[in-house]
């Protein structure tokens, strides 16, 4: 290693970044994510049924100490946006680079598209991203420095990151596998790797009782996941991972494999992303789930491209400029809502449509219920079938809202009083539980953005055909 960390103009990058992405906050509306993090309990027992704790507590969080607003929210993953940005630099000086690396790859880590939406918003990979390259970061100390002892603090990060997402036993997996197949085999031997994953499991014991003592959840939410998304996901798999980052990040991230793999001692590192990648392909994960591995690719790439010489290193920037702004327009609310549907980004940004229309849809069902006789009114109740749907109507005010999604479900059955149910987005299957539906709106979000909200039928619904106790089972669902 020996290279000394160039701190200030990553520093500066580090402290840009969140005032952008803060000044950018306003734009569009929460994502569904974010209004779901919003309403689920402050005290889990260690987790949720779909996910563990860390990011709906952050959110929280946010909004206790900066108010309930979509800035508020995003405070924290701003600043977690600039903490991967200081270890991707590191991460470039650990593989031997120099300042211009280290400059380079805290540049790509800033301006990538992946890296833009989670700091954007209040997400999961908010946190999984910086989470991922501090393990990496201590995992390479580990091989490089002859310094096992840094194998504890990578144990120390791994199963702090079982408490956001439990994704990051990819990467430990990937480092299994790598260290089996292309060594050095060594260091399975090292006491100090099998404390850091002793260490790892102790921090991840609460989080793994709770899982068992709630008959495995996550298992149930991953399998559900699969089945319903996973032949898309596998069919955006190569396309996404050029996308992540952007065109240029990638074409660097391959010179990185390449440089990675030359090198022995980190050889097991690069033999990490292929692994992940085909254990992704093979669940019908989500194409990002790479997006860890990519950033650590990308960080070696930059050390190829300082060694390459003037001219490429001038190519690497022009070319991190283009993509970076390339990636802001896909990223971030740069173009008018209003002008958002003409644009390519809706399809290409989940994120972005999924943001889009809450208040309309909000004004929409409050308006069906606003239509009832008062003495109606006082005993409906209103049903979705989304998080987001859900947690936008907590947003606006409604309180007699249920939904049998995810951990929401936890919070029901609706009183015995409600016998009449606004409901939006519980298919026929949920509407033929009921003596009658009728369609009283449609949810039109103004700017033809087409997101799953846009177009669904509102039905105000009468008399349950069970009591809600034995009902509301059937209205459980993952996803």
């Amino acid at each position: 290693m020996g290279r000394s960390w160039a701190w200030r103009p990553v520093t500066l990058i580090a402290l840009l970044l969140p005032a952008a992405l803060l000044t950018a906050s306003t734009g569009y509306g929460y994502h569904r994510d974010e209004l779901y993090f919003r309403v689920l309990a402050w005290h889990p027992a260690w987790g949720y049924v779909d996910q563990p704790p860390m990011t709906p507590l952050l959110t929280r969080a946010g909004i206790a100490l900066f108010g309930d607003t979509q800035t508020g929210i995003r405070v924290f993953p701003a600043l977690a946006a600039a903490v991967l940005v200081v270890l991707v630099s590191l991460i470039a000086r650990e593989l031997g680079g120099g300042a211009v690396a280290q400059v380079l790859a805290a540049l790509g880590a800033a301006t990538g598209t992946y890296p833009l939406i989670a700091g954007h918003f209040s997400l999961t990979i908010s946190y999984d991203l910086p989470l991922w390259a501090a393990a990496v970061l201590f995992m390479l100390r580990a091989l490089t420095r002859g310094q096992p002892r840094w194998w504890l603090a990578a144990g120390a990060v791994v199963g702090v990151a079982t408490y956001n997402k439990h994704l990051i036993a990819l990467l430990v997996l990937g480092l299994a596998a790598g260290l089996l197949l292309a060594g050095p085999r060594r260091t399975l031997a090292s006491p100090w790797l099998w404390g850091g994953a002793l260490l790892a499991v102790v921090l991840a014991v609460p989080n793994l009782v709770y899982q068992a003592t709630h008959g495995w959840p996550q298992l149930a939410m991953a399998a559900a996941l699969s089945d319903t998304k996973g032949g898309e996901m596998r069919a955006l798999f190569v396309p996404m991972q050029v996308v992540l980052f952007g065109p240029a990040a990638a074409v660097i991230a391959a010179f990185g494999f390449a440089r990675m793999w030359r090198d022995r001692r980190v050889r097991a590192l690069a033999v990490a992303y292929p692994v992940a990648a085909a254990l992704t392909l093979a669940s019908g994960g989500r194409f990002d789930y790479t997006g860890g591995l990519i950033a650590m690719l990308f960080a070696a790439g930059c050390v190829s491209v300082e060694s390459a010489g003037r001219a490429r290193v001038r190519a690497a920037y022009a070319g991190l400029a283009a993509t970076g702004l390339l990636s802001a327009v896909i990223a971030l609310p740069v173009i008018p809502e209003a002008r958002l549907a003409a644009t390519p980004v809706p399809a290409v940004n989940e994120t972005a449509r999924e943001s889009v229309g809450w208040p309309r849809f909000a004004a929409t069902v409050r308006r069906v219920l606003d239509e009832l006789p008062e003495s109606e009114r006082a005993r409906a109740v209103v049903l979705t079938g989304s998080y987001g749907e859900y947690g936008a109507l907590r947003r606006a005010g409604l309180t007699r809202v249920y939904s049998g999604h995810n951990q929401l479900h936890e919070y029901g059955p609706p009183p015995a009083d409600a016998t009449i149910a606004v409901v939006v987005n519980i298919g026929p299957r949920g509407r033929a539980l009921f003596a009658s539906c009728e369609e009283r709106a449609r949810v039109d979000n103004g700017v033809g953005v087409d997101n799953e909200e846009q177009g669904l039928p509102v039905h105000l619904c009468r008399t349950p055909a069970q009591p809600w106790p034995a009902l509301w089972p059937r209205f459980q669902h993952y996803s």
